[in-house]
C-alpha cells in the first residue's frame, strides 16, 4: 500500500475494514486480549506470570504456527500494520517501565548495604561474562548472526542472560510471603542493584549499535553516553525535588486535586521518554528514570498507579508481548545443531545466574538452603528480558533465529522459577499452632479442664481483656461486624475491655499497586499493626469512630496474600496476638436490592475456600458470619442496640462454644437472650445413643458435611453438655429464656420456623462437628455449605427464606482432623 489510511467508509460503501488501520488495530486487539486471557486461566494452575500466556498467544497467532497460513497472515497480521501495532503496545511500555520505577524503591536499596551490592554484582558479573561466551559460539554457529558488530552483540547477550526480571520477582516473592522477610528483602534489593546495572549496560549496547544499518563512529557513542548520564543527574538533581512537592500537593489536596497533578506526572513520563529517544537511547530509559523520581511515601504514587496500571497491564501491555511472540519464527530454529545451542543458552543463563548469586551469598554468611533459592530468584526473567531481546531485534543486532532461541530461553527460564522456588523454599506453615493449648473465650489464657472451672473464670473474668480478630473484604462488612462485637462485649457499664484487631484481607494480584500495598502492609513477611492516619478510607474512619465511641481499643491490619495461603496470614496472626476468637464473614452477601427485594452476592468458590482454610487451620475458636443486615444494616451505638438472638442447642463441643459465646451477649442490656435445647423425641431412642460415621467417596467430598475423626466417649459429652447447660442456667437465671423441645419429627423444619420468624435479629448454632444423633442423622443430605455444618448451612441457604443473620461457631480442637461423611449409623 502507497498510504495507510487509518479508518474507513463502512462496507457498504465498497470499503474492506481490514485495510484500514484502526479497525484491524481493533481485530488484531481482540484475538491477541482473548487468545491470552484463554491461556492465562489454563497456565493459572501452575502459578505462571501473564507474560507467558501472552507471549505464547503471540506466537500461536505469528508464523509458527497460525501463521503458516499465509491468506490468514495476510489479512489479520499484513506486514503494514506491525508498525501500527507495535507503537501502540510501546506506548503501554513506556508507561509499564514507569510503573517498573515507580515500584523499585532506591532507599531501601542503599539500606541493604554491602550484602545486597556483593550478591547482585556475582548476579550479573557472572552471567554476562557466560553470555559473552556464548555470543562467540552463536556467531559461528548461527548463519547471519556475524552481521552485526561484535560489540554490541556481545553486550545484547551479556544483558540478555543476566538481567533480573524485578517486576516478575516481586511478585514471586509476595506471594511466597517472602516480600519483606530478610530474604526477601535481600533479593529485591540484589534485582534493584542488577536493574539499574543492566539499564545503564542496555543503553550502552543501544547506543554503540546505532540502528543497524549504519555504523556510528566512537565519538557518536560517547556522545550518546555522556548525553544519557547528564539527563540521570538532571533527572535525579532537579526533577526528584520537583516531583516530592507534587506529591505534597496532591497528598494535601492542593492545586485542584490529584487529578492535576496525576495529569502533570502522566505529561512527565511522555517527556522524559522523548529526551531519551532524542538522545538516542531508547524511551523507556526515560520512563524508568522518571519512576524513580516520584516519591514512595504517602498515597500519591499509589493514586497514580491505579490511574495507569489496568489500561497498560490489561490491554496495552499484552498487545506488546505478543507482538514479540508474533516476530518469533520457531521455524527458524532448525536442526540438533540449533536445538543444541537452545539447550546451551538455557543452562549457561541459568547456571551463570544461580552459582554467582549462591557463591556470594554463602560468603556472605547466609545458609546453603537460602543461598540456592536465592540464587533461584535472582535468575527470574520474563517481562524485561522480552524488553531488551525487541529493542536487541529492533536495533538488528539480532537476527530472527537468535531472536527466536533467546525468546524461547526466556520462556523456559520464566516458566520453571516460581515452580522451582516453591519446591525448594516452602513458606514456614503453622504446623505447631494446633498444638496450642485451646483458648476459651472468657479470656486470652489456656482452658480450663472443665465446664465448671470454664464457668468459674467467665464468671470472675469481667476485668478480663477479650481479644478478637475480625476478618473483613471491604466497607460492606463493617456495620454488621461492629453490631456483631458490640453485642458480644456484654457489660456496657462498666464497659468489658475489648481489644479487636481488624485484618483486611486483599488478594494479591499481578498489579502494580497490589505489590505496592504488600509491601507496606507487611513486616517481616507479616501483617502488622499500622495507625489511623490522616486520609484513611471509610473503613479506617468507622472502625476509628467505633474505637473511640465504644471506648475499643481497635487495631487495623492488612493482609495481602494469594487466595491459597490467605488462611496462614490469618493463623499467624491469630497466633502472634493471642486472639480468643476470629470472626469470618460469610462468602455470600444479601443485602437489599433496587426493587425492592434481597439480593445475594456471591464472592465466588475462592473466598469460599478461604474460610475453610482458615476453619481447618486457626489456632483458636472461629466464628462465621452470615450477615442479612444484622442491626438494621447501620452502625449503632450500645445504647441503641435492641435485638433479639437464638442459641440452637444440641450438644457437643461447637454447641457449648457457642453458649459460652451466647452468655456474653446475654450481659448485655440491649440483647434478650434465648436458648433453644432440642432433645430428641423419637420412639425408641437411647439416651447414650452412639453415632459412627462412613467417610464419602472423592466424587461426592464438595457436597458432603466433614465430621471431626476423634474418638468420643458419647457418656462424657453427655455429661459435659448436662453441666454446660445446668452452669449456663444457674449464671442467668430469669435474664435469659430458655426453652427445651422434644423433637420427633424433622428438626429441620423446626430450625427453620426460628430463623423464619422474624422475632431475631441473630440465631447463633454450633458447627457440629462431633455431632449429636439428631446433627448426625442429618449428615447425609446434600449440602450447600458444607463448611457451616449441618444446621449452619440449614440456616445460611437462601432457599429456606430465613430472614435472620446467622452466627456458627466453632470451638478449637486440637484434634481437628475432618473427613466427609455420608452414612451415618446410630447405635443405642
Amino acid at each position: 500500500m502507497a498510504a495507510v489510511k487509518t479508518s474507513s467508509n463502512g462496507m457498504w460503501q465498497g470499503d474492506d475494514p481490514l485495510h484500514f488501520a484502526f479497525p484491524l488495530l481493533i481485530l488484531q486487539t481482540l484475538l491477541i486480549l482473548l487468545l491470552s486471557r484463554v491461556l492465562a486461566l489454563l497456565l493459572r494452575p501452575l502459578r505462571q506470570p501473564k507474560v507467558i500466556a501472552e507471549i505464547v498467544a503471540g506466537i500461536l497467532l505469528g508464523p509458527s504456527a497460525l501463521g503458516r497460513n499465509k491468506p490468514y497472515l495476510r489479512a489479520l497480521f499484513p506486514p503494514w500494520s506491525a508498525p501500527v501495532l507495535e507503537s501502540v503496545a510501546s506506548l503501554g511500555l513506556l508507561f509499564f517501565l514507569f510503573l517498573v520505577g515507580l515500584e523499585l524503591d532506591l532507599r531501601s536499596v542503599r539500606r541493604s548495604g554491602r550484602r545486597a551490592f556483593a550478591i547482585a554484582a556475582a548476579g550479573i558479573s557472572l552471567p554476562f561474562a557466560c553470555g559473552v561466551g556464548v555470543a562467540f559460539v552463536i556467531r559461528r554457529a548461527i548463519p547471519g548472526a556475524d552481521e552485526a558488530g561484535y560489540a554490541p552483540f556481545l553486550v545484547f547477550m551479556g544483558v540478555a542472560m543476566s538481567i533480573t526480571a524485578f517486576p516478575v520477582l516481586a511478585r514471586i516473592l509476595a506471594e511466597l510471603k517472602l516480600l519483606t522477610t530478610a530474604i526477601g528483602e535481600t533479593a529485591l534489593a540484589a534485582a534493584a542493584f542488577n536493574d539499574v546495572a543492566a539499564w545503564v549496560l542496555l543503553a550502552l549496547a543501544v547506543a554503540i549499535s546505532g540502528s543497524g544499518d549504519d555504523r556510528r563512529s566512537p565519538v557518536t557513542s560517547l556522545w550518546v553516553l555522556l548525553s544519557g548520564a547528564a539527563f540521570v543527574a538532571v533527572w535525579m538533581l532537579a526533577v526528584k525535588p520537583l516531583m516530592s512537592w507534587v506529591a505534597r500537593r496532591s497528598d494535601s489536596g492542593g492545586g485542584g486535586g490529584s487529578a492535576v497533578w496525576v495529569a502533570f506526572t502522566l505529561a512527565g513520563v511522555l517527556a522524559s521518554g522523548l529526551a531519551t529517544d532524542m538522545i538516542g537511547i531508547h524511551a523507556i530509559f526515560g520512563a524508568f528514570v522518571f519512576g524513580l523520581t516520584v516519591p514512595k511515601d504517602g498515597g500519591f504514587a499509589g493514586r497514580v498507579t491505579e490511574r495507569v496500571e489496568d489500561l497498560v497491564s490489561e490491554l496495552l501491555l499484552p498487545l506488546y508481548f505478543a507482538s514479540s511472540g508474533l516476530k518469533t519464527d520457531v521455524a527458524t530454529i532448525r536442526g540438533g545443531g540449533a536445538l543444541g545451542i537452545l539447550a546451551l543458552i538455557i543452562v549457561t543463563a541459568c547456571a551463570g545466574k544461580i552459582m554467582g548469586t549462591f557463591a556470594v551469598a554463602m560468603a556472605c554468611g547466609m545458609g546453603a538452603k537460602e543461598a540456592i533459592v536465592l540464587g533461584v530468584l535472582m535468575n527470574t526473567k520474563g517481562l524485561v528480558e522480552l524488553i531488551v531481546l525487541n529493542i536487541g531485534r529492533e536495533r538488528k543486532v539480532l537476527n530472527e533465529e537468535t531472536f527466536a532461541i533467546l525468546v524461547l530461553m526466556a520462556l523456559v527460564t520464566t516458566f520453571i522459577t516460581t515452580p522451582t522456588v516453591m519446591a525448594i523454599y516452602k513458606p514456614a506453615r503453622a504446623t505447631g499452632r494446633r498444638r496450642l493449648h485451646p483458648r476459651k473465650l472468657h479470656g486470652p489464657t489456656s482452658a480450663p479442664s472443665s465446664p465448671s472451672s470454664a464457668a468459674g473464670g467467665a464468671a470472675g473474668a469481667n476485668a478480663m481483656e477479650l481479644r478478637v480478630l475480625a476478618c473483613i473484604h471491604g466497607g460492606h462488612d463493617v456495620p454488621a461486624l461492629i453490631n456483631l462485637i458490640e453485642t458480644i462485649r456484654g457489660h456496657t457499664q462498666p464497659r468489658r475491655l475489648v481489644k479487636l484487631y481488624i485484618l483486611r484481607m486483599v488478594e494479591l494480584t499481578e498489579r502494580t499497586s497490589s505489590i505496592l500495598m504488600a509491601r507496606a502492609a507487611r513486616r517481616n513477611g507479616l501483617p502488622f499493626l499500622r495507625p489511623y492516619r490522616r486520609g484513611d478510607d471509610q473503613v479506617d474512619v468507622a472502625f476509628g469512630t467505633y474505637a473511640q465511641l465504644g471506648h475499643v481499643h481497635v487495631r487495623p491490619m492488612t493482609a495481602v496474600s494469594a487466595l491459597h495461603t490467605m488462611h496462614d496470614d490469618v493463623a499467624a496472626v491469630a497466633e502472634d496476638k493471642r486472639v480468643s476468637l476470629i470472626v469470618l464473614p460469610f462468602h455470600k452477601r444479601q443485602h437489599a436490592g433496587h426493587g425492592g427485594g434481597d439480593e445475594v452476592e456471591n464472592l465466588g468458590p475462592e473466598w469460599r475456600a478461604v474460610n475453610r482454610r482458615i476453619l481447618r487451620e486457626a489456632p483458636c475458636s472461629v466464628a462465621v458470619l452470615v450477615d442479612r443486615s444484622f442491626g438494621g444494616g447501620e452502625q449503632v451505638s450500645s445504647e441503641q442496640v435492641a435485638h433479639g438472638v437464638c442459641v440452637l442447642f444440641f450438644g457437643g463441643p461447637d454447641d457449648r462454644e457457642a453458649l459460652e459465646l451466647a452468655g456474653r451477649m446475654a450481659e448485655h442490656p440491649g440483647v434478650q437472650l434465648t436458648v433453644v435445647r432440642f432433645l430428641d423425641g423419637k420412639a425408641g431412642s437411647e439416651e447414650h445413643a452412639e453415632v459412627t460415621l462412613r467417610p464419602t467417596d472423592a466424587r461426592n467430598a464438595e457436597k458432603s458435611y466433614t465430621f471431626s475423626t476423634a474418638v468420643v466417649n458419647g457418656h462424657k459429652e453427655k455429661e459435659l453438655d448436662e453441666a454446660a447447660v445446668g452452669e449456663f442456667r444457674q449464671r442467668m437465671g430469669d435474664t435469659v429464656r430458655f426453652e427445651e423441645r422434644v423433637v420427633a419429627g424433622n428438626v429441620i423444619e423446626e430450625v427453620v420456623a426460628i430463623g423464619k420468624s422474624r422475632e431475631y435479629g441473630l440465631v447463633v448454632a454450633g458447627r457440629g462437628r462431633l455431632p449429636s444423633a439428631m446433627v448426625a442423622e442429618l449428615a447425609v443430605r446434600p449440602a450447600e455449605h458444607p463448611e457451616l455444618g449441618p444446621i449452619g448451612d440449614t440456616l445460611a441457604s437462601a432457599g429456606h427464606g430465613v430472614a435472620s443473620s446467622v452466627l456458627v461457631v466453632q470451638q478449637h480442637d486440637v484434634n481437628a482432623d475432618e473427613v466427609p461423611v455420608s452414612v451415618v449409623q446410630i447405635d443405642g
